[in-house]
């Protein structure tokens, strides 16, 4: 019985995930009245309500996580 339920952990665990991507780029700019973050590439993101938009500049290099049923940004962090 362990192993089974430690098998479904793991497979939900692995579904979970496979719902987020992550990008890399650079900003291009950010419109905080329309919560969308346009990468140098000509992609452009939707950032949701909880994502902070304030500490990310035009110029900075970033890492976007994806959530890939609804495409939109749930976290942003810049590159050092």
């Amino acid at each position: 019985m362990k192993k089974i339920l430690a098998v479904l952990a793991t497979s939900g665990f692995l579904t979970l995930s496979a719902y987020a991507a992550e990008v890399q780029g650079t900003v291009a700019s950010i419109d905080v009245a329309t919560r969308t973050i346009a990468l140098d590439d000509g992609t452009v993101y939707t950032a949701g309500e909880g994502v902070d938009l304030a500490s990310v500049a035009a110029g900075a290099t970033v890492t976007l996580t994806i959530d890939d049923t609804t495409n939109e940004v749930t976290s942003v962090e810049a590159q050092m």
